[in-house]
């Protein structure tokens, strides 16, 4: 039985309504294209079943060698750069029920941030919670792996709302089955408590092939 608040139902509830109604006008709603080309590729060829399902946003869709990363599991990638949790709600099932996973790796919600930044970490923790309960009732109890909001130099004037929201999210899923929270900040900090500058593309905000590599051995100890 998921556990979550119904403050928080209430919350993610009325910021879907809003946002559908903001993008109401529009011929399509955010990532339409993106969603289509992930159809396209479908179509062309259809990924197996039960397979090790990478959603979320650009840190995941940017991993180009993500199948080499991890060489003993079938993966698939659904990622679409930009998404906040909302975009993830939305696309639910464009991007998670059609694959049947037996696993799920999730990585969003720093954007939510980044796009709201007077955006209160507990409600940001509502989004999650809700999409959370979205896809249980899609695709069952599958493994769900939560990977952290990263630290990044050029929103580490967010660090302070991404560590309150990474706790509640981890304080979520410590209470649901089959679940796994996945810390990346040891591994991206430098001694002194900052972003480490060396593992970051030019733009300080998404990771070259070493901030990768700081990724590979705390995801693989979760992939079944």
């Amino acid at each position: 039985m998921v556990a979550y608040s119904i403050v928080h139902k209430a919350i993610l509830t009325c910021s879907i309504l809003l946002a559908a109604v903001a993008h109401g006008s529009q011929a399509q709603p955010p990532f339409a294209d993106e969603i289509r080309a992930f159809q396209k590729q479908d179509q062309a060829h259809s990924p197996k079943k039960g397979l090790i399902l990478f959603v979320g946003s650009s840190s995941f869709r940017m991993w180009s060698d993500m199948q080499q990363a991890f060489p003993r599991h079938p993966l698939l990638n659904r990622s679409f750069g930009g998404s906040t949790l909302l975009d993830q709600a939305r696309f639910v099932d464009q991007v998670v029920t059609p694959y049947a996973p037996k696993e799920i790796v999730f990585y969003c919600g720093e954007n939510d941030f980044a796009a709201e930044p007077k955006l209160d970490p507990a409600q940001v923790v509502g989004r999650f919670e809700l999409l959370f309960v979205m896809i249980r009732r899609r695709v069952g109890e599958v493994k769900f792996v939560y990977v952290s909001m990263k630290p990044s130099p050029s929103r580490w004037s967010l660090a302070a709302k991404f560590r309150k929201a990474n706790a509640g999210i981890a304080a979520f899923l410590k209470r649901q089955p089959k679940t796994a929270y996945i810390d990346v900040w040891p591994a991206m900090l430098t001694r002194a408590g900052t972003p480490d500058p060396s593992i970051f593309k030019s733009d300080n905000l998404h990771m070259n092939e070493k901030g990768y590599r700081r990724w590979i051995p705390l995801i693989e100890r979760e992939l079944l």
